[in-house]
């Protein structure tokens, strides 16, 4: 059981490597990189890949690790009983199984994506050690003891907002989606766009990776962002001439919206061409 990347995910081989040692040593992965980079497409992209269940689990600024075990819902059980409800009679009704709980009874191995794990508390990591650890959690209000049939495949993604305990990071195997390089980049917008036109893509890369090391750049324009915009060029049958143009240096690229996100960026962007014009 092997995973070599797919059809629709270009995977380089360190990440590849990352993935499958992931899996022989039964240990959590966690990945980190640039947004856009590719981090929760490929928890789907493994579970395609080797033809598993896939489960996710979203993180948010509210969530709290017991949601991902499961939750007690006593307000539908206060409920139940004021109209007389025979379910209130079976606390078990009333429980909300989480997604950890879901892929612990999967009866095939499964992947289970614990996306965004920074967005939540410092102390959230921390929470899920036991769970990751031993593979089983205990239900207090109906005294069960959930174990893992299978143990899953889980992928845990970051955009390194806040550090990670120390102890949850021994328990992980840990890789860092580099960006991709042109020659890899190329081979990422060849399976969302094949056939797109060689002299366009490369026109468009020149200018996308010069935007990129722009200095004082607040927000790098990303992988997706990237084939936002060359969706936007082709639909508009932007020419290629209009990037290669000497002219093109000294205006900001066309249907910009796609790739800077932010008024400094572009106020940083309009700057930069003014002071080309101006050395004319």
């Amino acid at each position: 059981m092997k995973f070599t990347g797919t059809d629709s995910y270009v995977a380089t081989d360190d990440l590849n490597l990352a993935v499958n040692a992931a899996i022989t040593l039964g240990r959590p992965l966690l990945i980190k990189g640039e947004p856009g980079t590719g981090k929760t497409m490929l928890a789907e992209e493994v579970a395609k890949s080797l033809n598993m269940p896939l489960f996710q689990w979203h993180i948010k600024s509210t969530t709290k690790a017991n949601q991902g075990l499961y939750e007690y819902d006593a307000v539908s059980r206060l409920r139940d009983s004021q109209l007389g409800d025979e379910r209130v009679h079976d606390i078990g009704n009333y429980i909300v199984k989480g997604k950890l709980w879901e892929a612990f009874e999967s009866e095939q191995r499964a992947v289970l994506l614990i996306d965004e794990i920074d967005k939540a508390d410092i102390e959230f990591p921390n929470d899920l050690l036991q769970e990751l650890d031993r593979m089983e959690f205990y239900v207090y209000e109906t005294r069960q003891l959930i174990k893992a049939q299978n143990r899953p495949v889980i992928i845990i993604t970051s955009n390194n907002e806040k550090e990670l305990p120390d102890a949850f990071l021994r328990r992980c195997f840990f890789h860092y989606i580099r960006f991709p390089e042109a020659e890899t980049m190329e081979q990422i917008v060849e399976v969302h766009y094949p056939g797109i036109k060689k002299n366009l893509l490369k026109s468009a890369l020149e200018t996308f990776f010069g935007m990129r090391e722009v200095p004082g750049l607040k927000k790098k324009p990303s992988t997706s962002e990237l084939l936002d915009w060359l969706k936007l060029l082709v639909a508009e049958d932007i020419p290629a001439e209009v990037l290669q143009s000497k002219q093109a240096a000294k205006v900001i690229p066309p249907l910009h919206g796609a790739l800077l996100k932010n008024e400094q960026d572009l106020g940083l962007f309009e700057r930069l061409v003014g002071m080309t014009r101006r050395g004319r």
